[in-house]
């Protein structure tokens, strides 16, 4: 039996590869709904392409990502939390380095994402690393081998 269509919902705030998930939109065609607080404003694009604007509150765009995704969906977020709502509705996700979250890998994500929260509060450590041209390629990579497993997904 299968899902609904496939769709990227990106967590639009701090997404630093929104040309290259639409490039991958594009060429297979999925709609792609772009969420942001409204605290940036983002031009829109062309496509198959929408986005939503949620003002109350920096959780508020976790929210709608997490009660709209199914699991034909690719979220594409660098926020763990989300992610794992995202997995627990059965959902793909993606960061945007191009590291597939998973079941097995998204516990321990969350525990060290507590423990760095931990060294910053205490003044150690520091954000995460800049994009590389690497990561891009990456995601692009992870990206299409996502919306290939959803598109099998959705066929079902």
């Amino acid at each position: 039996m299968g899902h609904g269509e496939p769709r990227f919902l990106v967590d639009a705030d701090a997404c630093p590869v929104r040309d290259e998930i639409l490039r991958v939109a594009g060429r297979l065609g999925f709609e792609t709904i772009f969420i942001s607080n409204g605290s940036r404003p983002i031009r829109p694009p062309g496509g198959r392409t929408r986005i939503v604007i949620v003002t109350d509150g920096a959780d508020k765009a976790d929210d709608w990502i997490a009660d709209e995704a199914t699991p034909t969906d690719i979220c594409l977020t660098a926020d763990i939390p989300l992610a794992a709502r995202c997995l627990a509705k059965g959902a793909f996700a993606l960061n945007f380095k191009g590291h597939p979250w998973t079941e097995n890998n998204i516990g321990s994500a969350l525990a060290g994402r507590a423990m760095s929260q931990h060294l910053r509060e205490m003044g150690m450590g520091g954000g995460p690393p800049p994009m590389a041209g690497a990561d891009k390629s990456r995601f692009l990579n992870a990206l299409d081998a996502m919306a290939q497993a959803a598109i099998r997904r959705a066929k079902g």
